[in-house]
């Protein structure tokens, strides 16, 4: 669908466990706006997991009165695992062009559709609704939860290579259902709220044209949030995997950190050895140089024909800030291994150089070298 063409069908896809008090409001001002996009056809997909307050037979009343309301059920597995199974039949069954995604209690504005259907025909593929742009804003988080939010979108931009994005976790998007289509997004490993990163992270690096809108996120209209401890947890160690889509970067960029540790180690036998300088200084010097060296190798080898637009000091200046970083990270693991779980000491610093070392590559991997603007 270019920008010139028409809307034709659009889907919004709404999961749902336990949303008896909030889903007939919700399915109702959805249609409510179709009045304003005349052109479209609008279906609701309802994904319960089996909900047992009831949601069901809300759903089931409403069809009645909706002829695009539809409803698929199964066993609740999470957020992601309902999303997939609600983008498989919103393209395989209704044949949907463009998909929403949005939350079923309420937090999301219908009256923002019209809107993001409008940008949608500028030409975008995702369009976000954001809390974090200028005009979003979440005035019912408590300051607990906008730190944690804050933290989470901090790590998926810089680590998921999306950076440019400011709100990698909202659930209010419209998507080109093309992009939906492909087998990568089947392949999510992401079962819970960390499929909401993971998407936006896989839809950026297919090239989807991306745009955020700002939102307001509310209260609930009633009910208690989904987001679980498990949830939590399932976000935090799906990070990494959202920045090791190119293994074959990995491995590259392993080499060069190899070649670094003779480079530091040859530059300071020079020093001390055939300059008699001393071991005080010499270390200062050939970790330099090794910075340096790894710096241009990935610069010209590994991350070849990255992020040609940003200059050559730029980058260095944020492989150097990055370096310090993991090093950090390193010593930082080193000192709680020893300290608080008492393990060897050797032990302790090589499990400190790895977590460092996979730190050093997802940021410069995903930011340094970002591949998508």
């Amino acid at each position: 669908m270019k920008p010139s063409e028409s809307i034709k069908k659009v889907c919004f896809v709404l999961p749902t466990f336990n949303e008896a008090d909030n889903i007939r409001s919700t399915i109702e001002s959805i249609f409510l706006e179709k009045k304003h996009v005349n052109k479209a056809t609008f279906f609701i997909l309802i994904v319960d997991d089996n909900s047992p307050d009831g949601t069901q037979q809300i759903v089931k009343d409403l069809m009645g009165q909706y002829q695009n309301l539809k409803m698929i059920t199964g066993e609740k597995k999470g957020l992601g695992e309902a999303y997939k199974r609600g983008f498989d039949y919103a393209l395989s069954e209704l044949d949907a062009d463009i998909i929403f995604q949005m939350d079923s209690d309420g937090q999301h504005d219908s009256k923002l559709i019209p809107h993001f259907l409008s940008v949608f025909e500028q030409g975008f593929d995702l369009i976000i609704g954001s809390r974090f742009v200028e005009g979003g804003s979440t005035p019912e988080f408590s300051l607990r939860r906008k730190i944690l939010s804050k933290v989470g979108n901090l790590l998926v931009r810089y680590v998921g290579g999306v950076s440019q994005i400011k709100d990698c976790t909202s659930g209010y998007r419209c998507i080109r259902a093309s992009f939906l289509k492909r087998d990568s997004i089947k392949s999510l490993s992401a079962r819970g709220y960390s499929f909401q990163s993971s998407l936006v992270c896989e839809l950026t690096s297919q090239g989807a044209k991306t745009k955020e809108i700002p939102i307001t996120f509310t209260r609930r209209i009633s009910g208690e949030s989904k987001l679980s401890w498990e949830d939590q947890v399932e976000f935090i160690m799906n990070i990494p995997r959202l920045g090791f889509r190119n293994y074959q970067d990995f491995i590259r960029y392993a080499i060069v950190g190899v070649s670094g540790v003779f480079v530091n180690l040859g530059i300071y036998y020079i020093l001390t050895r055939f300059f008699g300088i001393s071991q005080i200084v010499s270390p200062i010097i050939s970790i330099e140089c090794a910075v340096l060296s790894n710096f241009i190798l990935n610069n010209f080898w590994t991350f070849k024909g990255r992020n040609l637009q940003e200059s050559f000091i730029s980058k260095l200046f944020k492989f150097h800030s990055i370096a310090a970083l993991s090093g950090a990270t390193n010593y930082g693991v080193f000192i709680m291994l020893i300290s608080i779980f008492t393990i060897n000491d050797l032990v302790a610093n090589l499990v400190g150089i790895l977590l460092g070392a996979i730190l050093n590559y997802l940021i410069n991997s995903n930011w340094t070298w970002r591949k998508f603007d």
